[in-house]
């Protein structure tokens, strides 16, 4: 059957297929369907499965990320981006990059306890820690767990900087905590929004916060005076990379100071679980969607090359380079993210260190 002849979509998740998972040597198949007595459907119910790791802060020295120090409360992301890159990530448990990935969470209920025996070692010396390096630290299940909220607790007491990186307006539960954090300088907030288009985002990002939703969330926080950073990101060409001028506006009317973006790869199995999708949701553009990603990445889905993968080469990419830098010179002239602030971090003696 071809993609255009297929036109089941599976609402309610981005992904509509579990891709195979390259470290198990097994795997289902539907070889003889007409043998079943009844189709073989998965549990669609999102899942929680508890992780006990012994540390918490991962760092990144990969040239394009460096010396970033991150962490990641949850494994797996109920919000269903098709694109995202950390899909991949979810192999390395046992599930597939697909449906698996937004229907079976790993959490990591102990985090707060880390971050504190982080703070607590011998000769540390304060940077600042991003919160969702892989996935989002608000995403739905936060509401009830509360550990990101347990985190930032962490970082208030110890006086340590950290950066946010969201889509969901669960921030907002944690404005108390932020407030105290943004007095101190010691808090950024990145705001993702992908698309303006409610129809595109119900498809691309079927359980995150509606853009109207996000865009009052920049204001709240700049409101109490947080700095706030929008990332227009992932640009996907063919699909939301015309609406660069209109995101950045949006934001910068309602205060946030800087902008960032990336384009789009599809490495490992994000590649099928993305090809699939589009064939399903936009079968009238997807080969035209997917030859434009390939531009940008020297023909290809896939682009691991440090320095290049992020930000992709070529025509299609040079004209997103420029519209993203015109709506920058535009709408973002003059703001800039404060600095933090390290000389605040009390550390396990309880009194207040500097670095001077």
């Amino acid at each position: 059957m071809s993609h255009e002849e297929n036109n089941e979509f599976f609402k309610g998740r981005g992904a509509q297929v579990n891709t195979h998972n390259k470290f198990l040597k097994n795997k289902y198949v539907l070889d003889h369907i007409e043998g079943l007595d009844e189709p073989m459907l998965e549990n669609a119910w999102t899942q929680l499965f508890e992780e006990t790791p012994k540390k918490i802060v991962s760092e990144s020295n990969s040239p394009d990320l460096s010396h970033m120090y991150s962490i990641n409360p949850y494994q797996g992301c109920e919000h269903g981006c098709i694109y995202c890159y950390a899909r991949n990530t979810h192999e390395y448990f046992g599930f597939s990059a697909g449906l698996d990935f937004e229907r079976k969470i790993i959490v990591k209920r102990n985090a707060p306890q880390l971050l504190e025996d982080y703070f607590n070692r011998k000769n540390y010396k304060p940077v600042s820690i991003l919160l969702s390096g892989n996935t989002d630290c608000y995403q739905p299940i936060e509401r009830k767990l509360k550990i990101t909220r347990g985190l930032l607790e962490v970082f208030l007491k110890y006086r340590n900087p950290v950066s946010i990186i969201t889509k969901n307006n669960v921030i907002l539960r944690d404005m108390d905590i932020i407030s105290e954090l943004t007095k101190l300088n010691l808090v950024h907030v990145n705001l993702s929004i992908t698309s303006l288009n409610e129809q595109l985002r119900q498809k691309l990002e079927p359980r995150t916060v509606t853009a109207s939703g996000r865009l009052g969330v920049i204001e709240k926080l700049s409101n109490i005076g947080t700095p706030v950073r929008v990332m227009a990101a992932p640009i996907i060409p063919g699909l939301n990379s015309n609406e660069i001028p209109d995101i950045i506006k949006a934001a910068a009317d309602r205060g946030a100071l800087s902008a960032g973006f990336t384009i789009v790869r599809l490495n490992g199995s994000i590649g099928e679980i993305f090809t699939d999708w589009i064939h399903k949701a936009f079968p009238d553009r997807a080969e035209k969607v997917l030859n434009m990603i390939k531009a940008c990445h020297n023909g290809s889905l896939n682009d691991s090359e440090f320095g290049r993968r992020m930000s992709g080469e070529g025509h299609v990419a040079q004209s997103i380079h420029q519209l993203f830098k015109m709506a920058c010179n535009r709408f973002m002239a003059g703001r800039e993210m404060p600095p933090h602030d390290f000389s605040l971090f009390v550390p396990r003696d309880g009194k207040q260190t500097t670095l001077f």
